[in-house]
């Protein structure tokens, strides 16, 4: 009994850490009747490839007392990643300010406003930051595709505008509005609005957007001359997963080794050590921690990557565990003796 309560245990405690973690990572959902009246972006392509952003956001707390806004930036779209850098926060309504940026899962949490004062009603944000890394070159052309709003806001959103200024004429500007999982990122696909507006000089474009629903998006495509910014090759993060068939192959004779080491004991009615079963588990933990801890010491926990050694580590762990469950447990032969002896 007691090896089993062991085995609950270990199993709670493996899914209960990450189950744990995902929830902390998951920002806490607006009250009912907040909205965003207004949201006004200028985003800055500077020469050096970086994008400026400012944004002036009002929000809507209905007189229900908050501390402040979270706003979540991207700085890993699938496998590319991204550099926010230069966080700076002011409030124009006197609300709390204060800005703290840490990481979770593949965004950037700008949470602004103050722990000790809760604020209601209406009042205006200003966030600034920069993007590195977010000028993709192709041949003849280098290109920005950025959401200016972001899908991580639970509230409406009643008036966008967004202007964009680029240090050479570009070859074209365009925003698209709507929900991310009909266009699947891509500012140019049919399922989402064209937004209103027109160029303001050669070197700037103003976008407006009305009536923008909970995780809805602005998507903006800017296009200029090869040349008009530096643009350095984008960054790539190693996928989350890596495995391949060999990693699979490893996990399933890991899964099937254990019950065949197992069946000889079972018929000799005898009880592996439980010696026998700590060297695979040993060694396949050993797997896991090497093949997660090498991503994680150099870019942080959200870079998790694993892959093969992951899957043969799991393989050893299943041998290793059913080895030492079985250990844990009364073989026939002692089974027997004692109903004798009570007998």
């Amino acid at each position: 009994m007691r090896s089993m309560r062991d085995m609950v245990w270990v199993v709670a405690i493996a899914v209960g850490i990450p189950l744990a973690i995902v929830c902390l990572a998951l920002p806490a959902h607006a009250a009912p009747g907040e909205s965003i009246p207004t949201y006004d972006v200028v985003l800055e392509i500077r020469p050096d490839g970086v994008l400026h952003v400012r944004e002036t956001i009002t929000y809507d707390f209905r007189g229900r007392g908050e501390h402040g806004i979270v706003r979540r930036v991207p700085y890993r779209i699938e496998n590319r990643l991204y550099d926010i850098r230069n966080v700076r926060t002011s409030s124009s309504t006197g609300a709390p300010a204060r800005a703290r940026a840490r990481k979770m899962l593949h965004e950037v949490h700008i949470d602004v406003g103050g722990e000790r004062r809760r604020v209601g009603g209406r009042q205006a944000y200003v966030i600034e930051y920069d993007v590195v890394g977010v000028m993709t070159p192709h041949p003849g052309r280098v290109e920005l595709r950025w959401d200016a709003v972001g899908a991580g806001w639970d509230v409406p959103i009643g008036e966008v505008s967004v202007r964009v200024e680029v240090p050479a004429r570009p070859l074209r500007v365009g925003c698209r509005a709507g929900s991310r999982r009909h266009a699947r990122g891509d500012p140019e696909a049919t399922g989402l609005t064209r937004c209103g507006g027109g160029r303001d000089g050669p070197y700037a474009v103003d976008f407006t957007q009305g009536g923008l629903g909970p995780h809805e998006s602005v998507l903006i495509v800017v296009r200029l001359p090869e040349g008009a910014v530096h643009a350095a090759p984008p960054r790539y993060a190693r996928p989350h997963f890596t495995g391949s068939w060999l990693g699979y192959t490893a996990l399933l004779v890991g899964l099937g080794v254990g019950p065949a080491l197992l069946l000889p004991w079972a018929r000799a009615r005898r009880r592996p050590g439980r010696r026998v079963g700590a060297g695979p588990a040993g060694a396949g933990f050993l797997l896991v921690t090497v093949d997660v801890a090498d991503d994680v010491l150099a870019r942080g926990v959200w870079a998790a990557s694993v892959g093969d050694l992951t899957l043969t580590g799991l393989g050893l762990l299943a041998a290793g565990s059913a080895m030492i469950f079985r250990s844990g447990r009364p073989g026939v032969t002692e089974r027997a003796a004692s109903e004798d002896q009570r007998a």
